[in-house]
């Protein structure tokens, strides 16, 4: 059988045959052999460039606080690019610091990544700073760009001031360990990374190349791309960036949202609305929208909530705020309760993050002004509710007493007659003989029969007695 007298390609269930002229053997047995050989050349150079990266790298910015959102999209940056086989991953470092915790999930990500991670500190200005620097010395490939600054990694507790001397011996050997077996794995200073830790040093881009803390300065992301081209990564080959295509990470939905509301101002801010329309709902049940809102914007806020360090006891001093403020409208106390509220929301709002460093609080300025607008407003309303309660009732048996009335059928003692009143004809009886045209003033009402009494009784009486 002759291999060569025909070929077929299967595109489903359906066969293509080729042109006429193959068929009837135009082209040689050797000839078509050759076509063949091409052919699968090209196709193991394309999948050979595929798996090299195809030309291109992806870059992803980390410009904010290290927390929960940003490790995330870091995460799935990096699984993306051991997907699809990017060259490398450029991550665009511009940090504060931020959590312990998020910091080794990055540190952990960039391990795992099967594809040449680069931690670029940029632009000018930039820094990498506390948590920044771990992230950093577990690149691949570190850079800087000048003008930046890297260092002071010692650890923070509650709002950036130093931990207490009993757990602060513990925590900075913790840290000094965790940066020098980082630096140790990369090849990089491990005794600068030990006194950033220790003692807050921070160097400038060029004393880190110098100190052997990075690897290479760049003056910009294209200058980064030439100096990359051809640098060896151990266990990940030879990087090939010349021409390459730069592919931006997207971050999903998710992760926008996350990070939006993990920032400590909005979260704060999601929970007093929340507080506020929950409360609103029930001091005026049935409006709903107030209701709706709160609702939403409390399980945001809870949702952000599981990404920041909270204090429970925080948050149990602003919900015992909204019982207080409850009880106000319920007791009275001249205003006591409300002034408890006031407190306890104040106290609880400054110890809600209170174990968080000073890039995870919210600033003082959101945390007085939203305090002071939260406080004003339970305070109006249980002026409202209050105000409503002590108002003479306007409707009903009981919005008629006081009222006035003109009576239509006249009324003598133990004999009802009618009297005209709020738009309505009235049964009422009096002690007194009215009759029709009187004017009266309602007294009480039971059974719906009104008691009445004559408005201008005692100018008939001295009427009566200057006639006799």
């Amino acid at each position: 059988m002759d291999h060569g007298s025909k070929i077929q390609t299967h595109t489903g269930k359906r066969q293509v045959s080729p042109p006429e002229g193959l068929r009837n053997g135009c082209l040689s047995a050797a000839g078509r052999y050759l076509v063949l050989l091409v052919c699968f050349c090209l196709f193991w150079s394309a999948g050979g460039r595929i798996e090299a990266g195809a030309g291109r790298y992806l870059a992803v910015d980390a410009v904010a606080p290290i927390g929960p959102a940003v490790a995330e999209m870091i995460r799935d940056a990096l699984e993306l690019a051991g997907r699809e086989n990017f060259q490398c991953v450029i991550i665009r470092l511009d940090t504060p610091g931020g959590l312990d915790s998020s910091m080794r999930d990055i540190v952990q990500a960039i391990y795992a990544c099967p594809r040449p991670v680069v931690v670029y500190v940029a632009p000018s200005g930039a820094r990498a700073a506390s948590a920044g620097v771990m992230i950093t010395m577990a690149a691949d490939i570190a850079a800087m760009a000048p003008g930046t600054n890297i260092g002071a990694a010692h650890p923070v507790g509650a709002g950036g001031k130093d931990i207490g001397k009993t757990m602060a011996e513990k925590v900075v050997n913790d840290m000094v360990a965790y940066g020098r077996s980082i630096a140790q794995k990369r090849g990089r200073n491990a005794e600068w990374v030990a006194d950033a830790v220790r003692r807050s040093v921070s160097i400038t881009a060029q004393q880190a190349l110098d100190k052997g803390v990075i690897d290479l300065v760049a003056e910009d992301e294209a200058d980064l791309v030439r100096k990359l081209e051809g640098r060896k990564v151990a266990g990940k080959g030879v990087l090939h960036l010349a021409g390459a295509r730069k592919v931006v990470f997207e971050e999903s939905i998710r992760t926008r949202i996350l990070k939006l509301i993990s920032d400590p101002n909005i979260a704060y801010i999601l929970m007093m609305i929340g507080l506020a329309g929950l409360y609103f709902e029930l001091a005026h049940p049935g409006a709903i929208f107030p209701g709706v809102v709160g609702g939403i914007a409390i399980v945001l806020a809870f949702f952000a909530f599981q990404t920041l360090p909270v204090d429970y006891a925080g948050l149990l001093l602003i919900g015992l705020a909204v019982i207080f403020f409850i009880l106000e409208i319920k007791v009275t106390s001249y205003g006591l309760l409300s002034v408890a509220g006031v407190v306890s929301l104040g106290l609880g709002s400054v110890m809600l993050f209170r174990d968080a460093g000073p890039v995870f609080r919210p600033a003082w300025q959101v945390l007085v002004t939203t305090v002071g607008l939260i406080s004003a407003f339970f305070i109006a309303i249980v002026a409202l509710v209050a105000r409503a309660q002590l108002k003479k009732p306007l409707t009903g048996a009981d919005g008629l007493i006081g009222e006035t009335g003109t009576v239509r059928q006249g009324i003598e003692p133990g004999r009802p007659g009618k009297v005209f009143v709020h738009g309505e004809l009235w049964q009422a009886e009096s002690d007194q003989t009215l009759p029709a045209g009187s004017k009266v003033r309602i007294v009480a009402v039971s059974d719906l029969v009104l008691r009445v009494e004559s408005i201008d009784s005692g100018f008939e009486t001295q009427t009566e007695n200057r006639g006799v």
